[in-house]
């Protein structure tokens, strides 16, 4: 076996995804725990005494307990090197967690037993989906009073459109959460409620009908649990490597983040049957990991990660080939060569500078200005790859400058913002100095303002523009095309990457325009728009 095709199989590179409170950044902790990664498991909620999570790194981010940017954090277990990224479960920051499922081989999805399957993550579900990406299942929360674990299945299939797949099941509900039985390895797994650290290790046990395992949990849990095992086993068939490699099945394991129940079971079956990098889709051809050629795309920009040194990080996902420091590399886009001179590992906002990186990392590139969301890396094909788009807006402001002496500062976090994808900004064509902020969600509208003044020491302003819905529009006639931009002149956005936006009040004046204009094309992202020189 070569080298790289060794350092590809030790590669486990996954994203977190689920609705908010569902417990998610609360695994991120447990399973840095259980890596070594971490000492202590963080508070999420974060007060002033209280940790903040390792993988909220911002300052909003801490005082609301909730992640609002994807944290990408590395750690080794049991002979694997894994890439975690945590991703935000608002939906007002659904790009972000979009663009982080471009650069993951596989998903681990978060169900809350209390709340069962939530509108994010069916969401988040159909984005798998789309792209055939493995899942597997937390239920989290067992240890409080909840769903039946059997109702919890079924909503599941029925709600995600996917097949379960137990492997443990839990042991108790509530106050009365013992903990798990392994239905493929047939052991039981007890934890203390309420540990910060590791846990003691499995209690062994000769399959379901052991005495022992009446004498752990009690003789009416043990019965129970039996009775349970004995359904399970006649409804669901056995997990299948394929089917959830295909994307058709998915896993399910049952837990308590907070009080480490059931993620140790998660991870170790996670390093067992979890992808290796997988191949990526450009709009040229596939690639694939163990080309020996390198090749990568940034599929995130974040500034300000460390506020002593103001500075600007492109996250590039490795995809075929091995990455050197220091190495002249074609950027795309540009047509220009690239060397990265302190290229880094992540922990959270914690970094350290590396020589190599292998297909399946993620790396960070020191940026200034050089990058945006999409571009490609490589040794010198030209490629460039897919499924990282820019979603049509449905919030619209004007923004404006709130004060005068710090024109500077608001312009370039302004812009710096925008190409991270924090928010959207465009520009009208017969005003051409005036900006006009598109947005998902309503929190990115404060979020802006808050990075705005802590991290570039500036302040805006917003006006309510009366629209409510875009639409990329592009067309093989330029003529038309220009036509059409000259007669709305007042309805066109330009986006930063110079792409036409028609913008609309309603879904009828939307239509009418749409019928009234066959040889043009309009979509609601922007993957599908040809970048205009």
């Amino acid at each position: 076996m070569t080298e790289l095709s060794q350092e590809i199989h030790k590669r486990l590179t996954f994203a977190i995804i689920s609705h908010p409170d569902a417990g998610k950044t609360t695994i991120t902790e447990k399973l840095l725990l259980f890596g070594g990664a971490i000492h202590i498991a963080g508070a999420v909620k974060s007060g002033k005494s209280a940790r903040a999570a390792v993988s909220d790194f911002m300052k909003m981010e801490q005082e609301r307990g909730i992640s609002i940017s994807t944290s990408v954090m590395g750690f080794e277990y049991r002979g694997r090197k894994i890439n975690l990224l945590d991703t935000p479960g608002h939906a007002d920051f659904s790009e972000d967690t979009y663009r982080g499922l471009s650069a993951v081989d596989s998903a681990l999805m978060v169900v809350d037993s209390v709340k069962g399957v939530e509108e994010r993550t069916r969401q988040l579900c159909v984005v798998c989906r789309m792209r055939a990406t493995p899942i597997a299942t937390f239920v989290n929360k067992l240890d409080r009073e909840g769903k039946d674990p059997m109702e919890l299945l079924d909503e599941i299939e029925r709600e995600l459109a996917v097949e379960v797949r137990p492997v443990t099941w839990p042991i108790g509900q509530g106050k009365l959460f013992k903990g798990v039985y392994n239905l493929v390895e047939k052991s039981l797994y007890l934890f203390a409620a309420g540990q910060d650290h590791l846990p003691t290790d499995a209690i062994p046990v000769n399959g379901i009908d052991d005495p022992l395992l009446d004498e752990k949990v009690g003789s009416s849990l043990a019965q129970k649990l039996r009775e349970d095992v004995e359904m399970v086993s006649g409804v669901y068939p056995a997990f299948d490597k394929d089917e959830y490699m295909a994307g058709r099945a998915t896993p399910v394991f049952f837990g308590s983040a907070l009080n480490n129940f059931g993620v140790r079971e998660l991870l170790d079956n996670m390093v067992d049957i979890a992808p290796y990098p997988t191949p990526k889709q450009a709009e040229e051809r596939m690639v694939l990991p163990e080309e020996a050629k390198f090749t990568g795309f940034v599929f995130k920009i974040h500034a300000n990660m460390n506020p002593k040194h103001r500075d600007r990080i492109a996250f590039l996902r490795i995809v075929s080939g091995k990455f050197e420091r220091n190495t002249l590399y074609y950027h795309v886009r540009a047509g220009k060569t690239f060397r990265a001179a302190n290229p880094t590992a992540f922990m959270s906002q914690d970094r350290e500078i590396i020589d190599e990186a292998w297909p399946g990392d993620i790396i960070g590139l020191h940026d200034t200005g050089t990058f945006k969301i999409g571009d490609t890396l490589t040794e010198g094909e030209g490629v460039n790859f897919k499924g990282i788009p820019s979603f049509a807006p449905q919030i619209f402001r004007s923004i404006m400058n709130a004060d005068p002496l710090k024109e500077k500062q608001y312009h370039k976090g302004l812009d710096q913002l925008a190409e991270e994808g924090v928010v959207q900004i465009f520009s009208k064509i017969h005003q051409p100095n005036a900006r006009v902020l598109g947005v998902v969600g309503q929190l990115q509208l404060e979020v802006l303002q808050n990075r705005l003044e802590t991290e570039y020491n500036a302040s805006c302003k917003y006006e309510p523009i009366d629209v409510s819905i875009a639409h990329w529009v592009t067309s093989d006639d330029e003529k038309a095309l220009k036509n059409f931009v000259e007669a709305n002149i007042r309805r066109i956005l330009v986006d930063i990457r110079g792409n036409y936006v028609l913008v609309s009040d309603s879904e009828w004046a939307f239509n009418r325009i749409h019928q009234n204009n066959p040889e043009l094309r309009f979509y609601t992202t922007s993957e599908m728009v040809e970048k205009r020189a």
